[in-house]
């Protein structure tokens, strides 16, 4: 019952971070239209993006949570990652907007009114910490919420940037630094894409798990008395944080007899020395091994 209301409250803190970053971002816009600052419109749109990120990763939950099924036999806890994939592509497309209109209005500066982008700007900076603060606090929300608390985070300082942008151009009328700090943000955006897709793209692609050193995984499995060789080791991530291992272990003729104790012992050390939870070990007689087969991969 505790475990369901953790689920529910988090829930309900993520829908108000969305209604929050939807209002602010309607602002953001009509003021960035308003005062013609490209800066405004560009954390606007950033802020759009984290909440279309915040829709999908409140989807994503909920889709998460459902058993596996004659559809789904792995379950759906891998949505999230597809999910994360979709947010960094769209952080890609709108950082190339920003870079192009930026570069723009440096050959062609306008106009800026200083005032409305400083009052907007401490707006965000209050809706982003408050973002932060309700994201942060979901207690069981994974690396897919601590993603968008670190989002929301950086973005409060994206605001901190805004304000400096209106300031400047207040004193001192300085239109170039509304492009510049457009640029900054562009280049935020395809650092941040740069750093964390890759890593969805791995899970996707079924790629071994960075955090663990396969060979010695198989070097563990191959110091167990009665193990000849192995082959066909598939390492993955069955959803986040989740390694799994499926291989093939030749067994010598003495300890077949024993094989399911081996089995057991196997993944017993798997688990407790690599995290490696979920594991699929088919054993083979050695007199009756697959010859020429290679070590990962099954060709």
């Amino acid at each position: 019952m505790d475990h369901n209301h953790d689920h529910s409250a988090g829930d309900q803190r993520v829908g108000i971070a969305i209604v929050s970053n939807f209002l602010l971002t309607l602002a953001q816009i009509g003021g960035g239209i308003l005062s013609g600052s490209l800066a405004l419109i560009g954390d606007a749109l950033h802020n759009f993006s984290d909440m279309a990120s915040m829709v999908i990763a409140l989807m994503a939950r909920r889709i998460a949570r459902r058993p596996a099924d004659p559809a789904m036999t792995f379950g759906y806890g891998r949505v999230e990652t597809v999910a994360a994939l979709v947010n960094y592509t769209t952080l890609i497309l709108i950082g190339l907007y920003l870079a192009f209109e930026g570069i723009m209005r440096i050959l062609d500066p306008t106009e800026v009114a200083g005032m409305p982008v400083i009052l907007l700007g401490l707006l965000a900076l209050v809706v982003d910490t408050l973002t932060a603060v309700l994201t942060g606090s979901i207690r069981e929300g994974g690396s897919n919420i601590r993603a968008l608390f670190l989002h929301n985070l950086s973005d409060a300082l994206t605001s901190v940037a805004v304000v400096v942008s209106g300031v400047l151009i207040l004193l001192y009328d300085w239109r170039l630094v509304d492009p510049l700090i457009t640029l900054l943000i562009a280049g935020y955006i395809f650092w941040l894409s740069a750093t964390e897709i890759g890593g969805v793209i791995r899970v996707l692609m079924l790629g071994s798990p960075p955090e663990i050193d396969t060979e010695a995984v198989l070097d563990c499995i191959r110091e167990f008395n009665g193990v000849r060789d192995i082959h066909h080791a598939h390492f993955w991530l069955m959803e986040e944080n989740a390694a799994s291992l499926d291989t093939h272990v030749v067994v010598t003729t003495d300890a077949w007899p024993e094989q399911q104790t081996l089995k057991e012992r196997i993944r017993e050390a798997l688990a407790s020395r690599f995290g490696i939870q979920h594991t699929t070990l088919e054993l083979e007689p050695e007199d009756q091994r697959h010859e020429g087969a290679t070590l990962y991969g099954c060709p």
